[in-house]
């Protein structure tokens, strides 16, 4: 297997912390407060970076907002081209979205697939009022008409690259990089 070729570390953890920060502010102050908001997040780097967001939001406004998890696994549209089987887990949604304010987390929004797939899933919860997208990191490129409503940073990447988001929970560090996109084999 070939090593990782890293282009660049665009946030740091320091760059984190005030990235969350400011979406927590921007997102209480888009809404005009908690009080009709609801915060899912993506599984799995969605649902690490919502949680922080809804203990910001706390840390503010002195408020818990409730927190789902989503997986989208049986909704994406290359389900059925994979090889392998995939590893489906829970959703954990336990809330009424129904005339609610959603707010969508997720890590990185490329092709906007993965957005679609999550709205698709959060659709057979219920009809919420609205949907905001929330992505810590858009890096162009999209085949799909969707948009972020609250962007942490935009990276313009080639296709030839990726974004790799780290978290502590997940990968035992808290940075966003910029690699290589590994070689496809012939």
């Amino acid at each position: 297997m070939e090593s990782l070729k890293i282009k660049a570390e665009v946030i740091d953890h320091d760059d984190l912390r005030r990235i969350i920060t400011r979406l927590a502010h921007e997102m209480i102050e888009r809404n005009k407060g908690t009080e009709r908001m609801l915060v899912v997040g993506i599984r799995t780097r969605g649902a690490v970076l919502a949680e922080r967001i809804v203990k910001t939001i706390q840390k503010i406004e002195g408020k818990a907002v409730p927190l789902g998890i989503l997986d989208i696994t049986l909704y994406r549209d290359d389900f059925r081209k994979r090889l392998r089987q995939p590893k489906v887990q829970i959703s954990d949604i336990p809330f009424e979205i129904d005339d609610r304010d959603v707010l969508l987390v997720d890590d990185v929004l490329f092709t906007g697939r993965t957005s679609r797939a999550a709205l698709d899933a959060l659709m057979d919860f219920g009809r919420p009022s609205s949907v905001q997208l929330v992505v810590l990191v858009d890096r162009g490129h999209r085949e799909l008409p969707i948009r972020a409503d609250y962007v942490g940073k935009s990276i313009p990447t080639s296709i030839g690259e990726e974004v790799q988001v780290r978290l502590l929970e997940t990968d035992g560090e808290d940075c966003v990089l910029l690699v290589e996109a590994p070689k496809e084999e012939a």
